[in-house]
């Protein structure tokens, strides 16, 4: 066991307040390695975009793993906070997809912007959202106009999804000819 202590002192420089550049450069390797696999133990969820509740995650953990680089002298305890944080996330998310509440407050919920072209002002205002923003997720999604929308929400993840209006099929004409019925259909 001393052995092991006098190689992390001598490498990663434990205990040690001034480090050199190689016990910086093997604490690089190290926490690269270990904060690999929190991302690969936390599932990649926090790195793409989601909630709040996700990018929280990668916020403390980059500033957590980070002082194992080069300000903390004892780098085993730092880089068990990180995976304490991601376990925390991982157990967080699972109650979420157990319980809509606690996914609720964890995540937040959808709001609904527009519901069949007409814009819902009480969401928006709690959305802080303006007219132009709306209108520019809403171009971002091919639809020019909200009377195109059959409903817009504001998602968890701050994204507006669309949902176009659709018009079903269209009788054009119909005519009854010696008992048979003819019908011209318009398919959009």
């Amino acid at each position: 066991m001393e052995q092991l202590q006098e190689v992390a002192q001598s490498l990663l420089g434990a205990g040690r307040e001034d480090l050199s550049l190689g016990q910086m450069a093997a604490r690089a390797v190290l926490v690269y390695l270990a904060a690999l696999a929190m991302v690969r133990w936390g599932e990649k969820r926090f790195m793409g975009k989601n909630t709040a509740f996700d990018v929280i995650l990668g916020v403390i953990l980059g500033s957590v793993v980070s002082r194992a680089v080069n300000s903390t002298p004892d780098i085993l305890p730092t880089l068990g906070a990180g995976f304490v944080l991601v376990a925390m996330h991982w157990s967080f998310a699972s109650l979420a997809f157990r319980s809509d509440r606690f996914g609720n407050v964890v995540k937040g919920t959808t709001r609904v912007l527009v519901k069949d072209g007409q814009i819902d002002w009480d969401q928006m205002r709690r959305s802080n959202m303006s007219r132009d923003d709306l209108l520019g997720a809403l171009r971002s999604e091919g639809v020019q106009e909200p009377k195109e929308v059959a409903e817009a929400r504001l998602e968890r993840s701050g994204d507006v999804s669309v949902v176009k209006v659709t018009s079903g099929p269209q009788i054009l004409e119909a005519t009854l000819e010696g008992g048979t019925l003819t019908v011209r259909i318009k398919m959009e």
